[in-house]
């Protein structure tokens, strides 16, 4: 009788053992761990809400000055011909008032003010990364000269006064490229072209250096790793070696670099805006509305209090949306 218990046990147990168990749960990239950290990361997506508000501000700029019934005209009728002075009253007509002297509307400028500082920011990222992972990939993954040449230029433009740098070239890029007349007049539209160019090629000459060197430190790491190792053994070019084993490793530094360089790059605008060094009329800029605010804070603190608060609240929420990228694409933290 035992041994037909013992026989019926062991044939539960092969019945337990043909069964099929759950099924195995299918295994998750780098990129799926760190978006589903971000989806349940709270501070990132009040972030993004504030990120897509202005975003949305500047895309459909035309829609809400449309909405709000004002344009880039000069509304003298609103200015004192005394004093120069406008009334400083928001009203149906002027939701944020007018400027002093021309009776400019200041919702028409912030609304297109938001265009500028997010094309700067976005456009010399970009092109800031692209720079810098490319010579961080050829310093790095070549080495030898190749390694010497660049770490030598990266030295020298690092060492450079960047806030100097701006304020000079900028005037020489207008008297080069401007073409002034006899009387040494810039046409207005030609020297606004002439700014932005210039200042995203500032922003990016001054900052892929270190985009360069933080990403040829990681390349001089993975390129001593197991399957770079053997890729180069099994005589894999070097252009595939580098497209399709070292780059793809390097994606969370890139996009995390990337969170970090728009917010400074847009706050950078706006401060050389403000400085005068930086975008003109007939291009709005929230940096420049500052500076001219400033004159009239005690009349009319709004006119400078809203382009303020606007670059705040952008800065503000892309620097913590980067941190939180930086936290979801490394595996050590937990948030």
């Amino acid at each position: 009788m035992s041994l037909g218990a013992g026989t019926e046990a062991t044939m539960v147990a092969d019945a337990d053992e043909r069964a099929p168990g759950p099924a195995p749960r299918e295994g998750k990239s780098p990129t799926q761990i760190a978006l589903e950290r971000l989806r349940k990361d709270k501070v990132a997506i009040a972030c993004l809400f504030v990120i897509g508000f202005f975003v949305l501000v500047a895309i459909l700029a035309p829609v809400l000055v449309s909405i709000a019934g004002v344009d880039d005209q000069l509304h003298l009728d609103q200015v004192n011909p005394l004093t120069g002075l406008a009334s400083f009253q928001s009203n149906a007509d002027h939701p944020f008032g007018v400027k002093a002297r021309t009776g400019e509307d200041l919702f028409y400028q912030w609304a297109y003010g938001a265009r500028p500082s997010l094309v700067v920011g976005i456009a010399a990222s970009a092109l800031t990364m692209v720079v810098g992972v490319t010579m961080g990939l050829l310093a790095g993954f070549l080495g030898g000269v190749v390694d010497t040449v660049v770490s030598w230029i990266v030295d020298f433009l690092l060492s450079l006064p960047f806030l100097l740098m701006a304020i000079g070239i900028v005037p020489i890029a207008l008297q080069r490229f401007g073409n002034p007349d006899s009387s040494g007049f810039i046409e207005e539209g030609r020297e606004s072209t002439i700014r932005f160019i210039v200042l995203i090629c500032v922003l990016v000459l001054f900052t892929w250096p270190t985009v360069a060197r933080l990403i040829r430190g990681e390349v001089l790491s993975l390129r001593e790793r197991e399957f770079v190792q053997a890729a180069r053994s099994l005589g894999m070019p070097t252009k595939r070696v580098v497209m399709r084993e070292l780059l793809p490793n390097l994606t969370g530094p890139m996009i995390v670099n990337l969170t970090i360089l728009i917010p400074a790059f847009i706050a950078t605008e706006a401060g050389l805006s403000f400085l005068g060094v930086g975008l003109k009329d007939p291009t709005y800029s929230w940096g420049q509305t500052i500076s001219q605010g400033v004159t009239f804070f005690d009349s009319y603190p709004i006119w400078m209090w809203i382009p303020t608060i606007s670059v705040s609240l952008l800065v503000l929420a892309l620097s913590l949306f980067g941190d939180a990228v930086s936290d979801a694409f490394n595996p050590q933290t937990r948030r």
